[in-house]
Formats: structure tokens, sequence, C-alpha cells
């Protein structure tokens, strides 16, 4: 697709970068709603704004909702359940280590997701994108070591943020393959009705489980709506400039040009939680960013 090529890189950017507001805006709510609760708000209240974003698409191109084969099913069901737990996860680990640092465990990512790509979807990869895969991923690995620091003080929030970031990467796989299997030439209905989807599903299926077993989450997300609808509003934008960017790009070359959360967080760590960065994360972000700038050239 040579006249949107160079479109992906535009949309995972802002996808990031939308991300980054939405993961600040929900480790604050985790000291109110919990992490059920804090999880929950960016599918309750992100999948109104999912349902703006396809109806405005039919509405402005005049296109009809696609009849998904039973393989998007099992694609989106992948997708909206690993995202779930990866999300639940993320929170449990911003709860014990600094958010960028956080961040930076879940960002080793892009590896596992080169991995799941080749295996479930046969997304190639050349040597020029593994190399841009290893050096970023190095970045995260120098920004996620804690010299000095006794094991019982960091395996868990360590396990946390690496098994959040598998999960992500199968989100990420099942998703693209739930966009790619809908079979569409119009990559944005593909998207938009996949989010719409993924999103629906998510919050019956939270919104169920929490009338269940947590009727006071439930009760505390409808009191904090102002702050939940803003994450969720932020969750949505997110969400739909990813899928956008898994429509055109493998999900291993977006997931590892998105290591410019770790900048973002690094911005938003430094001046609203008032966390230092050290060299060692210093030395991270320049790979990171080397790693980046190597991914968008070989491309």
């Amino acid at each position: 697709m040579p006249d949107t090529g160079w479109l992906w890189i535009v949309f995972t950017l802002l996808a990031a970068a939308g991300q980054t507001i939405r993961n600040a805006m929900q480790r604050e709510l985790t000291a109110t709603l919990g992490t059920a609760g804090a999880t929950h708000v960016r599918f309750l209240f992100g999948f109104p704004f999912a349902v703006l974003f396809l109806c405005g698409l039919m509405l402005v191109t005049g296109a009809s909702l696609p009849s998904p084969p039973p393989l998007f099913w099992l694609w989106v069901l992948l997708g909206m359940g690993a995202q779930a737990l990866a999300t639940a996860l993320m929170l449990m680990a911003m709860g014990e280590r600094s958010f960028v640092v956080t961040i930076a465990y879940i960002k080793t990512e892009p590896v596992q997701v080169a991995l799941f790509g080749l295996i479930f979807l046969g997304d190639k990869l050349t040597i020029g994108m593994i190399a841009a895969i290893v050096i970023a991923t190095a970045g995260v690995i120098v920004m996620s070591l804690k010299p000095g620091g006794a094991a019982n003080d960091s395996w868990r929030p360590t396990f946390l943020g690496l098994a959040s970031g598998a999960a992500f990467a199968l989100s990420a796989v099942g998703y693209r393959g739930g966009i790619l299997s809908l079979g569409l030439s119009d990559y944005v209905m593909a998207a938009t009705f996949t989010l719409t989807v993924g999103l629906l599903m998510q919050a019956v299926m939270l919104t169920s489980y929490l009338m269940l077993r947590k009727p006071e989450v439930m009760r505390g997300i409808i009191k904090a709506w102002r702050p939940s609808l803003f994450a969720g509003f932020m969750g949505a934008t997110a969400s739909q400039f990813w899928f956008l960017a898994f429509a055109l790009a493998t999900a291993a070359s977006v997931r590892t040009l998105a290591l410019v959360e770790v900048l973002f967080a690094q911005a938003i760590s430094s001046f609203v939680f008032g966390h230092k960065t050290t060299m060692r994360e210093g030395l991270g972000i320049v790979l990171i960013v080397i790693g980046v700038v190597l991914l968008i050239w070989v491309h």
C-alpha cells in the first residue's frame, strides 16, 4: 500500500502519546477504584467513544458494516482477553515501581510480538527490523535493571511487568489478526469495526464480573465518572490509532516504534510524579531512540 505506507508511523506516534496519558490517568484511578476498577474504566467508558468513531465513519463515507467470518471472533477474543489481563498486570506493577520503569518492563513486548506475529500471522521480519527490535529492547532492559537491588525487592514488579508485556503482545497479534481476517480494502473501517467489537466484548465481560463479584467497585466507577470519562476517551482514541497502524504494518513494527512511549512516560514521570531520571535510564532512552530511528529507516 505505497500511498499509505508511511501513515502507520503517524498513527503509532499518536497512539503512544494518547496511551501514555491514559496510563497516567488509570494509575491515579487505581488508588480509589482498585486494579479491577481502573482496568474496567478504559473499556466501559471507551466503548461509547468507539461507537461514535464507527458511526461517524459510516456517516462520512457511506460505508456499511462488514460481515465478519467466524475466524474474526476467535482473533478478537484472543485480543480482548489478553488486553484485559495485560492492563490489570500493568496497573499492579505500577503500584510497586515508578511509572517509567513499569512502562520499560512492559516494553519488552516487541520481541514477543515479533515471535507471535511470525508464528500466528506469518509476519515477515527483515535483518534491519530484527536489529531495530533488539537495539530498542536492549534500551528497555538497561532502563529496567536495578543495580544493587535485592532480589526480593524487585522480582514481583519485574514479573508483573514482563507478564503484562507478553499479554500485550498476544493482544496486538490477536487484534491484527481480526483486522486482516475481515479482508476489507478499507483499512479504516476494518480497524474501527474491530475496535468497537473488542471494546464491547471487554465492557460486557468486566461489567458482568464486577456486578456479580465486586458491586462496590462498579458503584465507585460511577461516582468517579468525570476522570473515568476522560480516561475512557483517551483509551478509545489511542486504541483507534493502534488499530489503524495494525491495519497497515506488522504488529512487530508498530510495537517497536511504540517504544517512544517510554520517552513520553519519562516526561510524565518527571514532571507529574516527580521521579528523577538516572544516567542508566538516560542510556536506555538513547538505545531506544536509535532502535526506533533504525526501524523507520529500514521501512
